[in-house]
């Protein structure tokens, strides 16, 4: 039983841990708390469905089709609503309150064309083998969802710390205007920062829809809140951070769940996070900044 829990904690983690760090990395590099990160995560499960229901396509080839088509999303809204902010030097508040107001929109819409009831990827859309180990069993779409989970983050994580590109991004997000005189083009790692953001919450959004079977509007909403508290359990802006928050949050929603009360496991995040913040208030990994006299 403890085994199997364990097992699942590790899946659910996995999903929270990838929409974390996109997350995590807008708020590093770009500097805003972007609210709707969740709707990428709702438009990503949403174009994995239709491409598996309309078009026929495998989740191998959904997978990736979801998380293009919501990068391509996130720069848009990016584009069209943050972009202005930065050039007129907008305070950081402004930025909260355009994609709150966003975040509300986008929402209303996608329940307005597409209902609120719960949706489902078809029966034949995966393999729907399952291996047992003793007492563990585990399905290939846990497998499917905990190599995704890997792949992605360590795809981030090499191109962050292994690449030229890596290094213009992490430029930008020590001090734009610093990079912009070392010839870094700013703009387009704003692009890049926003597409690749965007597409790892769609596929968290993906993994997240076939790891339950259940796909509505509001999905990205109720992950929003527990994104919260792992990018600051974790530590605001740390990526290692937002990965070991997101698998210790998953461990310990699916053991409430198990061994308390499920009714339990959503207050889970929240005590979680009030327990970090009792402890060590800038996060596990966060960094306590100077302050000058």
């Amino acid at each position: 039983m403890l085994a199997q829990q364990l097992v699942n904690g590790l899946v659910l983690g996995a999903t929270y841990s990838l929409f974390a760090i996109g997350f995590t990395l807008i708020f590093g590099v770009l500097g805003v708390i972007n609210l709707a990160y969740g709707f990428y995560f709702s438009v990503g499960a949403f174009a994995a469905l239709w491409a598996t229901r309309v078009l026929g396509l495998s989740i191998w080839t959904a997978l990736p089709a979801g998380a293009i088509v919501s990068g391509l999303v996130a720069t848009a809204i990016d584009y069209a609503l943050l972009t202005p902010l930065r050039r007129a030097r907008a305070p950081e508040l402004s930025s909260l309150m355009v994609t709150i107001g966003a975040t509300l929109f986008l929402y209303s819409g996608m329940a307005a064309y597409y209902g609120t009831e719960i949706r489902r990827f078809p029966p034949a859309v995966f393999d729907q083998t399952a291996w047992s180990v003793g007492d563990i069993r585990i399905t290939s779409a846990q497998v499917l969802i905990l190599a995704a989970c890997l792949v992605l983050a360590g795809a981030l994580l090499v191109l962050l710390r292994g690449t030229k590109f890596g290094m213009a991004i992490r430029a930008v997000a020590e001090n734009p205007e610093t990079a912009a005189l070392m010839g870094v083009n700013a703009s387009l790692v704003v692009v890049a920062v926003s597409f690749l953001s965007g597409a790892i919450g769609g596929a968290a959004g993906i993994l997240i829809g076939l790891n339950f079977n259940a796909i509505q509007p509001y999905m990205g909403e109720q992950m929003m809140l527990r994104g919260f508290a792992v990018i600051i359990i974790g530590g605001l802006g740390d990526l290692r951070g937002a990965l070991i928050a997101g698998l210790l949050l998953g461990f310990v929603e699916v053991l409430t769940a198990g061994f308390l009360s499920s009714s339990m496991k959503d207050a889970t995040a929240f005590a979680l996070l009030v327990a970090t913040l009792w402890v060590r208030p800038v996060g596990l990994f966060g960094r306590v900044a100077a302050k000058r006299a």
